[in-house]
């Protein structure tokens, strides 16, 4: 078994080579690119070729993070700076002073040279060691005077009897060379296309400047509406409970048969702005996710919703309660707009927890099959969802083609 093993770990990296030695021709078909596009850079063409060929060298090099990490089972990480659909003069320079640009031509200059050569060793050793095996039955079945051979010419039985040796000291090359070839092409990728440590803390940076300001605009939306709430529904129902408490304290000097009447619809007036000021802090922080948890607070949800909803708890764990706060708001902002606009019959609602090396994730996919062609510009519903995601750093994918199904999956780290 153990010999199996490292013939196929053997064979796997002859294959990585021989697959790097047929790339290396395309990288170095990028070099002379990228050389002649910087000869051409004293002219308005050579700048005009610039976000193109960045745009093709990054597709190229993500396709080596792909085969690299396919070989070593590691996966090479892709943190490229965003480029504009129209960049102008500022953004092709900001591109050609870029270190992902200068490491990408770097990688594909040494690729294109040492993995040629590597991949040739690949083939070569093999053959020579097959080829140098067979030798004397070559001479063998050659006439006397066609010697035969590759290190030297076989002549005699004594010579051909030698070729096996010869055979074995290839395959031995072989044996040890290949595999350390293969784990050298491997690092470079992996050296030269990996993220440096200065761009993952700038990107980190960034992203959480990005999140910070999410999380401002959340916030800043989240008191308009809670102001707005006031203002129209519980602020106005106080007024009209002091104004019929006015009503009624002249009505008891005056008439105090009617101070009854008016007394009751002040306290209706009281009850109702009463019970919008409850709704109102329920959606601050709905009171139920202390009482049964993130799970039992959802299937409160879902057994509410008048669509049809298939409720799937997988592996959830418990979370911070901002991250349950905001998963539950999610989750009913999600099935509000199924409700109100997708037109469905049935939605399923699946919840689950996903556990990776930089933390735990709740992962949040509300699916229905209803008519599809949710835009998220159109309404604010989606926009608020994205908002909340984003103020934790977490995701939203939407899929809603025309004529359905449509869905949501978020993505809420849970590292808060």
């Amino acid at each position: 078994m153990k010999r199996n093993a490292r013939v196929a770990t053997w064979w796997r990296a002859c294959r990585f080579l021989m697959v790097e030695g047929a790339a290396a021709v395309v990288s170095l078909a990028f070099v002379f690119a990228g050389l002649i596009i910087a000869a051409l850079l004293i002219l308005v063409v050579g700048w005009l070729l610039v976000p193109p060929y960045v745009r093709m060298l990054r597709f190229w090099a993500g396709e080596a993070r792909r085969r690299t990490g396919t070989y070593t089972g590691a996966v090479i990480a892709d943190r490229y700076p965003p480029m504009a659909d129209q960049p102008g003069f500022a953004d092709v320079r900001t591109l050609l002073a870029s270190r992902s640009v200068r490491r990408d031509f770097a990688w594909v200059t040494v690729h294109g040279f040492a993995a040629l050569v590597a991949g040739f060793v690949a083939v070569v050793l093999p053959l020579a060691a097959v080829n140098s095996l067979v030798i004397p039955a070559y001479w063998w079945a050659m006439p006397e005077d066609e010697p035969v051979g590759n290190i030297y010419l076989v002549t005699s039985w004594p010579l051909a009897a030698t070729m096996p040796l010869i055979a074995a000291a290839y395959a031995g090359i072989a044996w040890w060379l290949i595999p350390a070839m293969a784990r050298a092409i491997a690092a470079l990728a992996t050296t030269l296309l990996a993220p440096t440590r200065e761009t993952e803390l700038s990107q980190r940076v960034s992203a959480l400047t990005a999140s910070r300001a999410a999380a401002l605009d959340a916030h800043s939306a989240e008191l308009r509406r809670i102001e707005r709430d006031l203002h129209d529904g519980a602020q106005n129902r106080l007024v009209a409970v002091v104004m019929m408490l006015g009503l009624a304290e002249r009505s008891l000097r005056v008439d105090p048969d009617q101070a009854l009447p008016q007394l009751v619809r002040a306290q209706d007036a009281a009850s109702d702005a009463l019970s919008e000021l409850r709704t109102l802090v329920h959606d601050i922080y709905p009171p139920i996710l202390d009482e049964l948890g993130l799970e039992g607070a959802v299937a409160a949800l879902a057994g509410r919703s008048t669509v049809t909803c298939i409720l799937d708890v997988r592996n959830l764990h418990r979370a911070p309660a901002a991250v349950e706060a905001a998963a539950y708001f999610v989750v009913a902002e999600a099935l509000t707009n199924v409700v109100k606009h997708s037109g469905a019959d049935t939605v399923h609602l699946t919840i689950s927890t996903r556990s990776g090396q930089t933390g735990s994730t709740m992962i949040i996919d509300v699916v229905d099959d209803g008519r599809g062609g949710a835009d998220e510009l159109a309404g604010s519903g989606l926009r608020g969802i994205r908002r909340r995601v984003a103020a934790f750093e977490g995701t939203m994918t939407l899929d809603s083609p025309r004529g359905g199904p449509t869905t949501l999956e978020v993505e809420l780290p849970c590292g808060f």
